[in-house]
């Protein structure tokens, strides 16, 4: 009998361990950021329209009156204007340059929400869907692209902030059929900030990314009519073939 108690708990281990080995936690992209670093105070995020483009406006007024420039009438109409809009704004209980005084303030904040990963996440396996670029191989010869979260990113569209980008390495050699091609990936996450530019559509692109996954599974996401979510031109496959080549433009930032 404990014999067979010993086989059955060896089985048991062999298939708690192969359950362990199999694709990874399924991830969706809200789970990147770190959330520590997500609420922050940004005043600037309670103007509405028209009070933020009164601030800008105060801006650049304030600029020109610094400046040895404008006849006296045209410097007399500038200050005119800018006292009527700092006049609207303190209306408006909105201090001008105590808000210009937190610039550098927020852009910090903002840079370090868009930019920070999700320490929870780092060194895990886990499987994300998304849409891959395919880049330039890395100095090893390693197969290299850049998976985001919607279609059109770093080229029809701009880039997404560091956080929603990672770069990927691929063991087996597999590269995309095209730019954007929809795809389901599994391996280890890591927080390993990159910054490279990569000729992408007409010029360099800046490819900041937060993440590094090593993936060990590359699942390519077709229709059963075999349409993609994301419909491939002529162009966006010439782009593909042109970046998995040695010669494509990729250079650290």
């Amino acid at each position: 009998m404990k014999i067979w108690l010993k086989i059955a708990s060896l089985v048991l281990l062999g298939l708690t361990g192969s359950a362990y080995a199999a694709p990874g936690t399924p991830l969706d992209w809200a789970a990147l950021p770190d959330p520590a670093v997500q609420s922050y105070d940004d005043p600037f995020r309670d103007l509405t329209p028209e009070q933020f483009d009164d601030l800008l406006f105060a801006v650049r007024l304030r600029g020109r009156l610094q400046q040895d420039v404008g006849s006296a009438e045209e410097r007399q109409k500038w200050q005119e204007l800018l006292t009527e809009t700092e006049e609207a704004l303190a209306a408006d209980q909105i201090d001008i340059d105590w808000l210009l005084s937190q610039r550098e303030v927020v852009i910090s904040r903002r840079d370090r929400a868009a930019t920070s990963g999700n320490p929870s996440l780092d060194g895990q396996t886990v499987t994300l869907m998304g849409f891959a670029l395919p880049a330039p191989p890395d100095d090893d010869g390693q197969s290299v692209v850049y998976l985001v979260p919607q279609p059109g990113m770093c080229s029809h569209l701009p880039p997404p902030a560091p956080n929603q980008m990672i770069r990927v390495k691929l063991r087996d050699g597999w590269t995309p059929a095209y730019v954007h091609e929809p795809v389901r990936l599994t391996g280890q996450l890591v927080i390993d900030p990159s910054d490279y530019e990569m000729n992408v559509v007409d010029g360099l692109m800046p490819m900041r990314a937060t993440f590094r996954m090593d993936a060990e599974i590359v699942e390519t996401l077709e229709s059963r009519s075999g349409e993609t979510a994301w419909t491939p031109t002529l162009e966006d496959r010439l782009r593909a073939a042109g970046s998995r080549k040695t010669g494509g433009t990729q250079t650290p930032d």
